[in-house]
């Protein structure tokens, strides 16, 4: 690769790295915010609820709005609002404000994601599983470098300082961004002289509406069910309006001739479902040890803010030394063989959750955590790699914002997970629990590997 495409990637990875950043801080936070606001576990789960179920909203409508309005224009209008909200966040007087200015932070961060994946798609034609690595650096970087970050800030300066920390990030991101990406294409500017209800109608408002309502009701009658204890008509019914939201969305998606999340495409392209299956339960097992972890060494064993974050580095720089090491292997060998590796060792890794006890040692933690970072390496360019040979190029704005999608259904499903184990209050019988579900998990991601294996063993 050349320096210029060197230069395109620091400045999209810039971009993007404040999406991890600002969901590992927060990991950390999370006992900070019960006692500040005076919530239990599962209501200020929603801060992290908020920021997912809003990014599984946004990743695929900026992949299609990139194709439309020009990848440039939308990453840099997501670093704006990135912005915005960062410096808004800490000024929150309530809960409820915190909750609504970490959507539009999820907003902001999930046009860059969606997109800086896209760009690099097209603007780097050679070695695109080293290019992929290179990202997935900053991408596990940030998930390196934000629990630490957030234990210090938060030991020093308390939870506000979390937000400010993405202004400079998003400084240079934008000076960079600016001066490397190249312009979009002139053809861009048909979609932006659309008038509002062409472009509504293009974007799919009502299947975006449907899909968040029905998502958003069926987790509040879930949570709110384990939260209190007991089933009511309440919770049921709050739980039924999601099932019934979520089918009309489905039906929607189908009839419509412009679909927010275009279910027929997986019809046409198995193996690109295939993907997405796979990298949703990928997430669901390492947001599950990425969120379960800091609370169980924080409200069981007692740990502190700043070492629970010293400890978590063990997470992300195992996951940022290994992803160059994939993308040379899976540049050689593909992305089967590394992902059979990852899916063993989240088998492990879970296996060794269910073994640690209350008197377990606290530095034997950071064995799960290497383990699930490993495999984290080899999934974040693994995964990335085979969803762009299951796709083709012209849709890979859309492939790539549903890919996106996928990653946060598996990680609202790892939230989700852990409040309904927790309920109110995070405990070590719960945490056990957790373990066994999660071992059930990573075993089927071993069986879905190797039937990748033998179908690409049949079609060679």
């Amino acid at each position: 690769m050349n320096s210029r495409s060197w230069w395109l990637m620091i400045s999209v990875g810039l971009g993007i790295l404040l999406n991890p950043l600002n969901s590992s801080m927060v990991s950390v936070a999370i006992p900070r915010l019960q006692q500040v606001f005076q919530l239990d576990f599962t209501q200020v789960s929603w801060v992290i609820f908020s920021f997912y179920i809003a990014s599984a909203v946004a990743q695929p409508v900026m992949g299609k709005a990139s194709d439309l309005f020009g990848r440039r224009k939308i990453f840099l209008t997501g670093l704006c609002v990135a912005f915005a909200a960062s410096f808004l966040a800490p000024l929150s007087p309530s809960f409820g404000w915190l909750i609504v200015f970490r959507i539009v932070q999820s907003i902001g961060t999930s046009m860059m994601v969606a997109v800086g994946m896209a760009i690099v798609r097209v603007h780097i034609t050679e070695k695109q599983a080293t290019a992929l690595s290179v990202l997935s650096i900053f991408l596990s970087g940030a998930a390196a470098i934000g629990p630490f970050i957030g234990g210090v800030i938060i030991h020093w300066w308390d939870w506000h300082a979390i937000f400010f920390v993405n202004i400079p990030f998003v400084a240079v991101s934008f000076l960079m961004a600016w001066r490397t990406i190249p312009k979009d294409d002139p053809r861009a500017a048909i979609a932006s002289n659309m008038s509002f209800r062409n472009w509504a109608q293009m974007i799919d408002v009502t299947g975006i509406l449907l899909f968040t309502t029905g998502l958003v009701a069926l987790l509040v009658g879930l949570l709110s069910a384990k939260s209190s204890g007991h089933i009511s008509w309440l919770t049921v019914t709050v739980g039924l309006i999601g099932l019934i939201f979520i089918w009309a969305f489905v039906r929607h998606e189908l009839q419509t001739t412009s679909p927010f999340i275009p279910l027929r495409t997986f019809a046409h392209y198995p193996a690109m479902t295939w993907v997405n299956i796979e990298f949703m339960l990928v997430n669901v097992l390492y947001y599950s040890v990425f969120f379960g972890l800091p609370s169980y060494l924080q409200m069981v064993r007692h740990v502190s803010e700043f070492q629970t974050g010293i400890l978590m580095l063990t997470l992300g720089l195992c996951s940022l030394v290994v992803s160059p090491l994939a993308g040379r292997w899976i540049d050689q060998s593909g992305a089967g063989p590394a992902l059979l590796v990852s899916a063993i060792l989240m088998t492990l890794g879970s296996v060794w959750i269910v073994s640690l006890n209350q008197h377990s040692p606290v530095i034997s933690v950071c064995v799960a955590l290497a383990v699930f970072g490993i495999s984290n390496g080899l999934n974040n360019v693994g995964m990335q790699a085979a969803l762009f040979k299951s796709s083709p190029k012209e849709i890979i704005g859309v492939a790539s914002g549903l890919f996106n999608t996928s990653r946060y259904l598996g990680t609202i499903l790892s939230s989700l997970l852990i409040g309904i184990v927790m309920g109110g209050k995070f405990s070590f019988g719960g945490f056990r629990v957790l373990g066994l579900i999660l071992t059930g998990v990573a075993l089927s991601l071993v069986v879905m590997s190797l039937r990748r294996r033998r179908s690409g063993q049949m079609q060679e």
